[in-house]
């Protein structure tokens, strides 16, 4: 029975090795099965607390899951790691169970009151006393770089809401830039976008936690900001493709990649050239109501609805499918376009500020003096 302790210690101790590597160390999309399954497990706890409550209950139960997965990702490897050493430990003496434990235990988190005078162990002690403080070193130097792509993910997030409103919305981005006159500055917006979209394809793929952690407002949120501005893209080129901007097509090609990127490591499955005339989820009916408000802002739309519907359709079937599961799988805030959620919901049109300029006979009020 030594050797098969051993054996098993020895194995434990690769699976731990392994699994911290790809989650902390390599940059490439490694799947993890181990942040894969605390995100199956953690989620559908968290939800049984809001499971008679609407979204917003569901907000404020899973903006926990981040700081739960971060712990029971460190509370794992250092678990593996005790009870290999422990199993080593066992295998080559004569100590118990109990006292192997206490001395994996005891080197591990370098406390060392289970020395001893036994020589050929301090190799397996030595070997755990570096394992426990290498660990938790990682997870600490792991957080500023989380932190750091969360920040600059929020903040694209937080400038659109002035744009596309609250949830985003893609037709609401066009209506909103034609109402006040802004329509200059959707090429700056699309090529912002473009960017982000290649840093959410590196940052998210590379480390999958990132997609647990929530916006600040509970009805903002960046893939369902993606879509929005992925959806602004693809209308506009649809209807008007001589005054569409250049940008327009290159957000759209830098959103779906991420996208697909994502879903890779994610282990997700994609058509990775779906054919143009794939069925969707989105139907004729919702994008007709929604060019006939778009044009309603004076929109110059250069094709009839029906004509801009296969140009559409053409490039949404690129990114639907992925965006969707993805607003499934991270709990986002039921935007319209954005798909069904695993919870009983209607979809949230954006709110939109009340216009409260003056009219033409109505003169400027001075600014209040104290």
């Amino acid at each position: 029975m030594k050797w098969i302790s051993g054996v098993a210690g020895g194995l434990l101790l690769a699976l731990i090795l392994g699994s911290i590597l790809r989650t902390l160390v390599v940059p490439r999309g490694l799947y993890s099965r181990l942040v894969n399954s605390w995100w199956r497990v953690l989620r559908r706890l968290l939800r049984l607390f809001a499971r008679r409550g609407g979204y917003d209950a569901q907000d404020r139960a899973q903006t926990w899951l981040a700081p739960l997965m971060l712990s029971g990702m460190l509370a794992t490897w250092l678990g593996g790691a005790l009870l290999g050493f422990g199993l080593l430990l066992h295998a080559i003496s004569a100590l118990t169970w109990t006292n192997s434990l206490r001395e994996a235990g005891s080197s591990l988190f370098t406390l060392g009151f289970a020395s001893g005078d036994r020589l050929h162990l301090s190799v397996v002690d030595f070997m755990a006393a570096v394992t426990g403080p290498v660990v938790i070193a990682l997870q600490i130097a792991y957080l500023p770089t989380l932190y750091a792509a969360y920040n600059r993910r929020e903040l694209e997030v937080t400038l659109l809401q002035s744009r596309a409103g609250e949830p985003a919305w893609g037709p609401e981005i066009l209506a909103r830039q034609w109402l006040v006159d802004t329509e200059t500055a959707l090429p700056a917006l699309y090529r912002a976008w473009e960017r982000l979209a290649s840093d959410l394809g590196e940052s998210h793929s590379a480390y999958p936690i990132l997609l647990t952690f929530r916006s600040p407002r509970p009805y903002r949120s960046w893939i369902v900001g993606l879509l929005a501005v992925m959806d602004a893209a693809a209308m506009q080129l649809a209807l008007a493709p001589r005054s569409a901007p250049p940008d327009a097509r290159l957000v759209l090609r830098a959103g779906f990649t991420a996208l697909r990127d994502i879903a890779r490591a994610l282990r997700l499955d994609f058509d990775p050239d779906p054919d143009p005339d794939t069925p969707i989820r989105l139907t004729y009916t919702e994008f007709d109501a929604a060019v006939a408000m778009v044009v309603a802002s004076g929109f110059p739309a250069e094709r009839a609805t029906r004509q801009a519907w296969p140009h559409f359709h053409g490039w949404r079937v690129n990114y639907e499918a992925i965006g969707y599961e993805l607003c499934r799988r991270g709990d986002a805030v039921p935007a319209l376009w954005t798909g069904p959620r695993d919870f009983p919901t209607a979809p949230v049109p954006p709110r939109r500020p009340a216009d409260r300029r003056p009219g033409e006979d109505r003169p400027e009020l001075p600014p209040a003096t104290t």
